[in-house]
């Protein structure tokens, strides 16, 4: 199944037209909801195929596509992305609006789940900085334009990503009890190659680091040897394994 486009803000103020929504309907009894997001010029067609293999029959999956815009990495050339990036690292320049117009549209699109389900981010490459940026907004209560979060996030995975806007996040948190508390008791997942040569292993290290000494303790950081920038099944099984624990899943169709 799938749903049309809408629009949201975008940098300097322009809207965004966000490509095509898959959903993939849980199998089982419905426990919690998770939108997926996808790597820099992919869409949600390709991890909907992927997810809808996975055995998780408990979970529904949304996985939105983004808007095509120019991004700054490809000389301004178009194509999917969540913001703007110059440089795939947590030492770039970070499109502060377009990060939080991504993950406002996330918090949107969970925003109607039934109150009895639990609700996760998760992503690929730059879908996992805009998930680990979403993370940083729900511990905090709000955007970075100030606007407050509006759901509760019971889980996040970021696989071959980087944390945006990493350097900021440990006052961030700091300022607020709140938020502190918010942030240990989330999990989240990091899976990272040691081989990827696009987001180098080093950025998925420091963003660990980072998220750790911001607070979220509740971090487990899983390596592998010789992956590159892709997935494979081994770490899909280790997300399945994490998933199920943290979320409390039954793994059966009842």
């Amino acid at each position: 199944m799938s749903y049309g486009s809408s629009s949201s803000g975008g940098r300097g103020g322009r809207r965004v037209e966000y490509g095509r929504t898959y959903v993939v309907r849980p199998k089982g009894r419905h426990q919690a909801t998770i939108v997926w997001l996808h790597g820099l010029g992919d869409n949600g067609a390709s991890w909907s195929q992927l997810l809808d293999s996975l055995p998780l029959p408990n979970i529904k999956w949304i996985c939105p596509t983004a808007p095509t815009r120019p991004v700054a990495a490809f000389g301004g050339f178009p194509c999917t992305a969540w913001f703007d990036v110059e440089d795939t690292s947590v030492d770039g320049r970070d499109d502060i609006e377009g990060l939080d117009a991504s993950a406002a549209h996330v918090a949107n699109l969970l925003s109607s789940e039934p109150s009895d389900v639990r609700l996760g981010i998760g992503g690929f490459s730059m879908g996992a900085a805009t998930a680990l940026h979403s993370a940083a907004c729900y511990a905090h209560g709000r955007f970075t334009n100030g606007v407050a979060y509006p759901i509760t996030l019971s889980a996040v995975i970021g696989l071959s990503g980087w944390l945006p806007c990493s350097r900021t996040l440990k006052s961030k948190m700091d300022s607020s009890q709140t938020a502190l508390r918010r942030a240990g008791a989330l999990p989240i997942l990091l899976s990272h190659g040691r081989a990827d040569e696009v987001v180098t292993y080093g950025n998925g290290e420091r963003s660990a680091h980072t998220l750790r000494t911001s607070g979220f303790q509740y971090l487990n950081l899983k390596t592998y040897n010789g992956l590159g920038h892709y997935t494979i099944p081994e770490e899909m099984d280790d997300v399945c394994k994490w998933l199920s624990s943290r979320l409390g899943l039954d793994r059966s169709r009842g």
